[in-house]
């Protein structure tokens, strides 16, 4: 049997990642690997379904709640923090088992990232402070001067995307599509990772995302939110863009009704997750997409080789 070095699980949101790959480390003494851009965040453990507290011990886990709302916590930060919990488990003689939705970071994995440096926090915090100021539009119109390729490519509502390629032109002098010439080395070669996509029937994935968020409400996930809220972060930021979070804050100020701001989540999610099947079908085919009851069947070899 072929050597593995690593086990990929992804799939849509609410598809069942997180169980399947605790129970497969649980039965090889693998490592859990957090490999969602949202579930990286200590704030929201119930609202982004981070695993809970009893199943984190079960089984070793990395990567989840080990960053601030505050930080923008970019996808070379991850493979940075991803190359250590890799290392950690070799060391450990675990095989480790990233697992989560986030298509950039998995393909970061076996195919390398683009070397953006860090933006330095003063650039970052005039380009936002301009954007609130001048509005989206006239910042889309200073990086079509710029930048004109990214200006082209580029929606002029864009907020986020147009605040990003204006503050790594401004901070470097390059535009991002120079530096996605330059590469960093992917982590694992895809030769030696076993990659699974779960693909659950649709309307039974979103079912489960609508009931999964009423869940999520009776859990505590306002509370998560009020105290997010509190807090007044840049509405940029990525935790402040979970899905739910801007709908439940715009509750907490009065300004839609409970049952409203849930289904703002609710169709929120569900958006999501379809583009989530879209994205890994056209930027990751080497994935094998399997329905959450044959993923068991399709892991059953590493299972074996790790009893061996």
């Amino acid at each position: 049997m072929q050597a593995t070095d690593a086990v990929l699980i992804a799939g849509p949101t609410a598809s069942g990642k997180s169980a399947l790959a605790l129970s497969l480390a649980e039965r090889i003494g693998g490592v859990v690997i957090n490999t969602d851009s949202m579930q990286v965040y200590r704030d929201l453990r119930i609202l982004t379904a981070r695993p809970t507290v009893d199943e984190e011990a079960r089984a070793p886990h990395r990567l989840y709640g080990r960053v601030d709302a505050s930080v923008n916590c970019s996808a070379g930060m991850w493979v940075a923090d991803a190359a250590a919990a890799l290392a950690d488990a070799r060391a450990q003689n675990r095989l480790p088992i990233f697992t989560g939705g986030s298509g950039l970071y998995f393909k970061a994995l076996t195919r390398g990232l683009s070397a953006v440096p860090p933006i330095p926090p003063d650039v970052r915090d005039d380009v936002r402070a301009r954007l609130e100021r001048d509005g989206v539009e006239a910042l889309h119109a200073v990086l079509a001067q710029r930048d004109p390729a990214a200006g082209e490519r580029l929606k002029p509502r864009d907020r986020t995307r147009i605040a990003r390629a204006l503050e790594v032109i401004e901070a470097t002098g390059r535009s991002l599509t120079d530096w996605h010439r330059d590469g960093l080395p992917p982590l694992l070669p895809p030769e030696k990772v076993r990659a699974i996509f779960l693909a659950p029937d649709r309307e039974a994935l979103y079912a489960r995302i609508d009931a999964r968020f009423g869940a999520m409400l009776a859990a505590g996930a306002l509370e998560e939110v009020r105290a997010l809220a509190e807090r007044h972060l840049d509405p940029l930021l990525p935790a402040m863009k979970a899905h739910g979070v801007p709908a439940l804050i715009r509750h907490l100020r009065g300004e839609i009704s409970l049952d409203d701001a849930a289904e703002i989540g609710r169709a929120d999610t569900r958006h999501y997750a379809k583009r989530q099947f879209t994205w890994f079908r056209h930027q990751l085919p080497e994935f094998q997409w399997v329905t959450p009851g044959e993923a068991g069947a399709k892991l059953h070899d590493v299972v074996l080789r790790a009893s061996i």
